[in-house]
């Protein structure tokens, strides 16, 4: 096995070809670099960045080391107290796909038992690697998640800086464009739902909801005079269970205006489908608890394939909504209220649509569905 002889430090090659690196610690110990180095150049870097730290004194000896937890512990930490940009606790399906990322990719993965300070770079790109390639969406969003847990073990002074520098790791085409239905396959889908569920793909594609504020509209939600729906609330299933919460975002918190020709649909299904002022629009089979996507999936299928349109996902009425509201005249921060969606952007953030302006578009899509009639 061939040394390397340096001032400080030693570099061997060992039987495998790879490089190791070993040096005398200030604390009198014989510290080794946790892992062996491709070539005797990265070796040689390692030492310089170990001496450095102990000429500036942010070396750690080997107790002080021992304190650091592994990526595994620390990520747990990190999720039990993640919270929102806002500072409120994680919406339960976000927390528990983040619980999901460290199940199969951190926890199980070599990278879990590392403490924080040994992973590197060629770490990080070797765990990216093994993620699944047929999965790109899932690939982009496990890095995000080990990307964020990184930069919050730099900010809390445990690590000086973060080995996720994968350039583009952390986003992904979308897979398909999503081609939003006309007025005209909106009318046969209709047709051919169940009576009890023709208005819920009304509301979905005229008003742009998604599935689980619509599955959580109650009867007080509805303002019959205003010609409003106000959603306050939404459904979301984590592990079978429903948790009933805020929507999805601040601005999903909001009065969307129902198109006119819609209203007669809405008054009707009032009448005849829901009891009492807290009863849902849309309850399950047993009459009072929370629709299942699976029941209204069961019969959206045979309804999408009457349309002509195979392709479509249910999400894809709210699509339709946003884009039939676009061509109403609808702008950026108009379709931002109607939709409740929330930006980055502190310019649009604190944008707000103009008083009226929703019901101007509400008018607009009526007239949009009677010339297409």
């Amino acid at each position: 096995m061939a040394r390397g002889k340096r001032s400080w430090g030693a570099i061997r090659k060992l039987p495998s070809g790879a490089f190791q690196a070993r040096y005398s610690a200030p604390d009198g110990t014989r510290h080794t670099a946790a892992t062996t180095f491709q070539t005797k150049t990265d070796a040689d870097a390692w030492l310089s960045a170990e001496r450095a730290k102990i000429t500036s004194g942010a070396w750690q000896g080997e107790r002080e080391r021992a304190q650091l937890p592994t990526v595994a512990d620390y990520a747990r930490a990190w999720i039990e107290s993640r919270v929102t940009s806002s500072g409120q606790p994680l919406r339960p399906r976000t927390k528990a796909q983040y619980v999901r990322v460290w199940e199969l990719h951190i926890e199980t993965d070599r990278i879990g038992g590392l403490v924080l300070d040994e992973v590197k770079v060629r770490d990080i790109k070797a765990w990216y690697a093994a993620l699944p390639a047929d999965r790109p969406a899932w690939r982009s969003y496990c890095y995000r998640v080990i990307r964020a847990i990184f930069a919050t073990a730099v900010a809390d002074d445990l690590i000086d800086s973060s080995p996720c520098r994968i350039p583009g790791a952390g986003s992904s085409k979308r897979a398909k464009e999503t081609n939003p239905a006309s007025v005209a396959e909106l009318d046969v889908i209709v047709d051919h739902m169940p009576e009890q569920m023709r208005l819920a793909v009304l509301l979905s594609a005229w008003c742009a909801l998604r599935f689980g504020e619509m599955a959580e509209l109650r009867r007080e939600d509805v303002d019959l005079k205003a010609g409003v729906l106000k959603i306050r609330r939404a459904m979301v299933r984590v592990g079978g269970k429903v948790i009933i919460g805020a929507p999805k975002s601040a601005a999903g918190v909001r009065d969307v205006h129902i198109p006119p020709h819609v209203i007669g649909a809405v008054k009707d299904h009032l009448r005849r489908y829901v009891h009492g002022p807290d009863g849902l629009l849309f309850p399950g089979d047993d009459g009072h608890s929370t629709m299942h996507s699976s029941t209204l999936r069961k019969h959206f299928v045979r309804a999408r394939e009457a349309a002509g349109r195979p392709d479509l996902r249910w999400h894809d009425l709210r699509h339709t909504g946003a884009v039939m509201a676009a061509q109403a005249g609808a702008t950026m921060a108009d379709l931002q209220a109607r939709l409740g969606h929330s930006t980055a952007a502190a310019a649009l953030r604190y944008q707000h649509t103009a008083q009226g302006r929703d019901a101007l578009i509400a008018q607009r899509l009526s007239k949009l569905a009677e010339n297409a009639g």
